[in-house]
């Protein structure tokens, strides 16, 4: 047992993080597609890898791709702010300023915007910069930014 003032180790501090951390595994139909467009476009970190499969470092998540031949991600679409966002869908909550940097960077790869990078729910206590990008597999992902970092999690119901 730690008394209150020792110091934990680096083995301890990983293996905290790892325990907090969450683990998505998602298809892609074609890997090396995949790694051009998240260690590539979006600039993750690689992991381990196969020839059928690949870790990234998503902001301390673990993110593996799978290979499914033949796969391509089908979905709906819920009107979100009058947004027809892409159901499923996955991504980070980032700062303002990483956000709009990370646009930028998609922007410069040549990357297509499902919805282009904007502000919903203006004025109000959820408002938020968005954006959807599809990989290659057609997986949709989010990338957002309170503009008020405290509302992430606030309990409110939206009345739009």
């Amino acid at each position: 047992m730690q008394t209150p003032c020792a110091q934990s180790s680096p083995a301890e501090d990983a293996a905290a993080r790892a325990a907090a951390a969450f683990h998505l595994a998602l298809p892609v139909h074609d890997l090396e597609a995949a790694r051009a467009f998240y260690g590539g476009a979006l600039g993750l970190q690689e992991g381990r890898r196969s020839a059928r499969w690949q870790d990234y470092n998503l902001s301390g998540h673990q993110l593996v791709l799978h290979v499914v031949d033949g796969w391509v991600a089908q979905g709906g679409q819920n009107c979100v702010d009058g947004d027809p966002v892409p159901v499923p869908h996955f991504g980070l909550a980032l700062t303002v300023s990483a956000f709009h940097a990370l646009a930028a960077r998609l922007t410069a790869a040549g990357v297509p915007f499902e919805l282009a990078p904007h502000l919903r729910f203006e004025g109000q206590r959820g408002e938020q910069w968005c954006f959807f990008v599809r990989d290659p597999s057609g997986n949709a992902l989010e990338f957002k930014a309170m503009t008020n970092p405290d509302n992430l999690f606030a309990r409110y119901t939206v009345t739009v």
